[in-house]
């Protein structure tokens, strides 16, 4: 008898072990990415892991280069067109929503319900985050920490510096990342040379780079519509 009940309270002690561990383990890793993002308020990511995805493509296919070709540049080395022209054609309502937008989410499911196909209503400062932090994929799982993660962003972050990081980190291209790597690769010129225009074009790429070309058909209609919308200011919180 006096066996059995060791083994029992052994079996206890393991559990509340467990348990503990589990709690500890699941406060790390909400509180782990905020360090790494405050350290991204003052500096560019090294390294993303969609950055390290496409390299480990590229190692298995024997494409050459295998890094992404990266030029990292500042807000007074980009356009000014730039800006307004991502935000018109990737998430007009940056300015609105605190890194998930609701209102662009209930209006992908009414879209659904009447029986169109379900676009994705994934902001910039979620695609930040899958950048820094994730992988491709629509996993329910990836979506909930992408969710998370644009949260963290949002509030250890401003608006500017996370567009600043997208336009330094988005892919624009077979190995082309960030918007001076995208120039020199489609326009020949720097990203401070960019007109409204080519700003336009590279913006109608970005749901699908690595098929699209800023010169083809589906990037000028894109861009059609783009340039209309560059006419007018995003809209923003009152404050």
């Amino acid at each position: 008898m006096a066996k059995k009940k060791k083994k029992g309270i052994g079996f206890r002690a393991i559990w509340r072990r467990a348990r503990r561990l589990a709690l500890w383990g699941g406060l790390l890793f909400l509180l782990a990415p905020i360090p790494v993002i405050l350290l991204y308020a003052v500096v560019q990511p090294p390294l993303t892991t969609v950055q390290f995805a496409r390299a480990w493509e590229r190692t298995g296919t024997g494409e050459r280069p295998i890094w992404p070709i990266r030029r990292p540049v500042d807000r007074r080395q980009m356009a000014s067109s730039l800006r307004r022209a991502v935000i018109a054609s990737e998430d007009d309502r940056f300015y609105l929503h605190y890194g998930i937008d609701f209102v662009e989410i209930e209006k992908a499911l009414e879209k659904r319900e009447r029986g169109g196909k379900l676009r994705g209503a994934s902001t910039l400062t979620q695609q930040v985050a899958k950048n820094l932090f994730l992988w491709n994929g629509r996993s329910f799982i990836r979506k909930g920490m992408e969710a998370y993660l644009a949260l963290l962003l949002e509030l250890c972050l401003t608006k500017e510096r996370i567009l600043d990081l997208y336009l330094n980190l988005a892919e624009w291209g077979p190995n082309q990342f960030g918007i001076e790597a995208a120039a020199r690769h489609h326009f020949r010129k720097s990203a401070a040379k960019l007109t409204a225009e080519e700003s336009a074009r590279l913006a109608a790429i970005l749901p699908s780079p690595r098929r699209w070309s800023p010169h083809g058909s589906i990037a000028s209609r894109r861009a059609a519509t783009i340039l209309e919308r560059m006419r007018y200011a995003p809209p923003r919180r009152s404050p």
